[in-house]
């Protein structure tokens, strides 16, 4: 590959990626064009040092006249001083642009984030999402802000100690320049040096991030099964694979600062070989000869250590592609255009020839088809693992159907608008989960115009007000992160208690008393039967005793219908699934 053809590869790349965050600093380009402007005469002070030697030296040590070079020391503390006030200026400046274009990007893709579906953090890890989706975004924004303010700096630095080179002696320059471009070769091969690194890195960063998360979340899984020595030999296996990358990052780059110091040291040589001939034969004074080696000196030593910045401005360059990735991204479940919004009376639902598989695995829902009609109760009864699950998740379209169609009211759910439907849904999960933060926020969750009277009420049909009275904060109690502070029968009624006051007519239980003791089940089920009331109710139930009057009940197995009807009705069979399992459970 030539020269030519590696620049415009790598010059596209930068272009390119800049031109997916300009859209980013648009609100904020005043200030961001400030900064900008700042930085021209803060790379330019830096050659009139240079240039002022000239006359101190010749005069000083030519002359021996110190009272006229008085002034110099004078304007170099004064043009120091003002160059710092602007760095500094420079640097607030840049850092609150880059801080507010994060946040923007940030929000812009946690917005991505709450509209991707369930498949999307299936296939995901914890640490994934937060490396990608916050730690990218940081490298990006605030990275390439800094190093475009130290790029541009260097440039008009640069160019005016260029003009300083040349001003005090042409022939030098040449040879200064054609070292500084020689130095600079090595950069055009970084980006393909490191790009494969720096994915894999992506990855072992994302990793760890995960085994600390893991270490947060299952505390208590990890101190029962004493895996404290498991979990550690885990990270350490991470840690070393971190460790392996960052090793192959400085093998790969590591020789450019290196490489590019021995070559700007064979610059200086050669133009001080070369000055020492300028100056006896007179072309040059040596007040001349210092202020050049002065500027030269200013001019390579950011090139020496150049290769470690543009390290840093490729890795945030690769950080805006994959922020970019996951912002271009489209969900696989989204509203169709002329979605429409769905009427609050519900007619009925209908599973019409419905398949789905997870991702290449075999059907999870082979051909279901069911009507449930308004007002129903409609219990998922069948061994783990045999689709009942799936059947509910369909519905609020945390996936989307392989084959057939999902309606209510006789409306594909896939024409209906996302949060329309989702509006007319209420889920209580097996798990459920709390927010940080205090009980009533947990139960009335964005419905902040919820009255007293409508909290009072849901607290009550949930079983909650007896609990909430023995509180000492009452309704702002916090509940802890994920709400490690309660119970699992006390969550369960907090669910229920945010399902009531949502007040939805379709309502899904997905085995939500399964986890729960006796006791705690006997409560659970009072709020339970309570939020069915009036309600059309789809409910998985573990324990046959629970949906015994049930308006039907489907037994689902291997994703397949295979009895369906009411209590009575199966429970006669002798030879039915159901039938068995209910015997099985008097037992």
């Amino acid at each position: 590959m030539t020269q030519n053809l590696k620049n415009k590869i790598n010059s596209s790349f930068a272009v390119k990626n800049y031109k997916k965050i300009l859209p980013f600093v648009k609100p904020y380009w005043v200030r961001a064009v400030i900064a900008m402007v700042i930085t021209i005469p803060i790379g330019s002070m830096d050659a009139i040092i240079a240039l002022l030697l000239k006359p101190y030296m010749d005069i000083v040590l030519v002359e021996k006249s110190v009272e006229a070079t008085a002034y110099i020391p004078i304007l170099i503390i004064t043009f120091s001083l003002f160059q710092s006030s602007l760095n500094y200026l420079a640097t607030y400046l840049n850092t609150w642009v880059g801080r507010k274009m994060a946040n923007d990007v940030k929000m812009k893709l946690f917005d991505k984030l709450m509209n991707y579906e369930a498949g999307f953090f299936d296939k995901k890890n914890s640490g994934d999402i937060q490396f990608r989706f916050n730690n990218d975004v940081d490298t990006a924004c605030n990275g390439l802000i800094s190093h475009l303010k130290l790029f541009v700096t260097r440039v008009f630095s640069s160019v005016a100690l260029i003009g300083v080179l040349l001003y005090n002696s042409w022939q030098l320059a040449l040879i200064a320049l054609a070292i500084m471009f020689g130095a600079l070769y090595p950069l055009t091969t970084i980006r393909k040096r490191i790009k494969e690194i720096m994915n894999k890195t992506v990855f072992s960063g994302a990793k760890v991030m995960t085994h600390f998360n893991e270490a947060f979340n299952g505390n208590r899984v990890i101190t029962s099964y004493n895996l404290k020595d498991y979990q550690n030999k885990k990270f350490k296996e991470t840690l070393q694979a971190v460790f392996t990358l960052g090793i192959k990052m400085v093998q790969r780059t590591g020789i450019m600062s290196p490489i590019m110091h021995f070559i700007v040291s064979i610059g200086i040589a050669l133009v001080i070989w070369y000055g020492s001939y300028l100056i006896s034969s007179g072309d040059i004074t040596p007040g001349n000869f210092v202020s050049f080696i002065a500027a030269l000196l200013m001019l390579y030593t950011p090139i020496k250590a150049i290769g470690n910045n543009f390290n840093s401005v490729i890795m945030s360059l690769m950080a805006i592609e994959r922020v970019f990735e996951l912002m271009e991204g489209v969900p696989a479940v989204k509203n169709r255009e002329n979605a429409v919004k769905l009427d609050e009376t519900i007619k009925n639902i209908e599973y019409k020839n419905v398949s789905f598989g997870y991702a290449d695995k075999q059907l999870a829902l082979d051909n279901i088809s069911i009507t449930i009609n308004a007002g129903d109760t409609v219990a998922l009864v069948g061994n783990s693992g045999g689709g009942k699950s799936t059947f509910v998740s369909l519905l609020p379209r945390f996936y989307d159907v392989t084959k057939g169609s999902i309606n209510i009211n006789g409306i594909d759910i896939r024409d209906i608008e996302l949060h329309s439907l989702r509006e007319n849904i209420a889920v209580v999960f097996q798990d459920n989960f709390l927010f940080s933060g205090t009980i009533r926020e947990n139960i009335v969750l964005d419905k902040t115009n919820a009255s007293d009277q409508e909290i009072d009420t849901a607290i009550k049909s949930a079983c909650l007000d007896e609990f909430v009275a023995e509180l000492e904060e009452g309704l702002e109690t916090q509940t802890g992160e994920r709400g490690v502070l309660l119970s699992g029968g006390q969550k369960q009624r907090i669910a229920i208690a945010r399902a009531f006051l949502k007040n939805a007519p379709i309502v899904v239980l997905d085995e939500a008393t399964s986890a729960l003791d006796n006791k705690s089940e006997a409560v659970v089920q009072k709020a339970i039967n309570n939020l069915m009331k009036n309600r059309t109710v789809i409910v998985i139930a573990h324990r046959l005793s629970t949906v015994r009057n049930a308006d039907k009940i489907i037994v689902v197995n291997y994703g397949k219908i295979a009895e369906s009807g009411t209590h009575e009705e199966l429970v006669s069979k002798d030879d039915g699934i159901y039938a068995s399992l209910y015997r099985a459970q008097l037992k």
